[in-house]
């Protein structure tokens, strides 16, 4: 089983113990959200749009809502649990493992670390860790833009470093790759992940 496959698991399975009303780490929404966010993401395409281009975003709210009036919770986590259809392109071989670990592994954690406390990190291992570090190679410009640092450098817990952008100063965001997954996400209030230097 893929880490993609993995995590969509998992997160479904949490998604039913905790029912549609928790809270999750996106402002804003409950895990109903969040699971109406996961379907119209893969299978919707002007609804999916909204996700990436600022000016659809209420499309993609409408999207959501139509389709928590659609199904009922359980059902729509089920939906969830199969995957996308064949036609959508995060169904193509291949595109679930580049689009849907991060994504599954970050919205789990949404979920997860929402809690009062919040949950500790999870168990991971270092394979695991290492395609999220190459993800963090491919993904980490855009990732990072929003984060007010000048210059910024990603390093891993062996000491691995990535640079990010080049700036007048420099900051380093030090933790596991999945950490720094997290707060490039926007979640820099529950990712542990230690910040060096002073952001200009």
């Amino acid at each position: 089983m893929t880490s993609a496959r993995q995590e969509r698991r998992q997160l479904c399975d949490l998604l039913i113990e905790v029912g549609p009303d928790a809270p999750t780490l996106c402002e804003g929404w409950d895990t109903h959200a969040l699971a109406s966010h996961l379907w119209v993401r893969e299978n919707d395409p002007l609804g999916g749009m909204g996700i990436v281009v600022p000016a659809l975003a209420a499309t993609t709210e409408r999207r959501m809502a139509a389709v928590r009036d659609r199904w009922s919770y359980p059902e729509l986590v089920e939906r969830i649990a199969k995957g996308p259809s064949a036609l959508s392109p995060f169904g193509w071989p291949g595109v679930d493992a580049v689009a849907n670990t991060a994504e599954f592994w970050v919205h789990h954690e949404d979920v997860r670390r929402a809690g009062d406390p919040a949950a500790e990190p999870r168990p991971s291992t270092p394979a695991f860790e290492e395609r999220l570090w190459r993800q963090l190679a491919t993904m980490g410009k855009a990732m990072f833009s929003s984060v007010g640092h000048d210059g910024l450098v990603l390093e891993d817990l062996d000491g691995n470093r990535r640079r990010i952008r080049p700036g007048r100063s420099t900051v380093t965001l030090v933790g596991a790759p999945s950490e720094l997954l997290l707060y490039g996400f926007g979640r820099t209030g529950v990712a542990r992940v230690e910040v060096i230097g002073e952001p200009v």
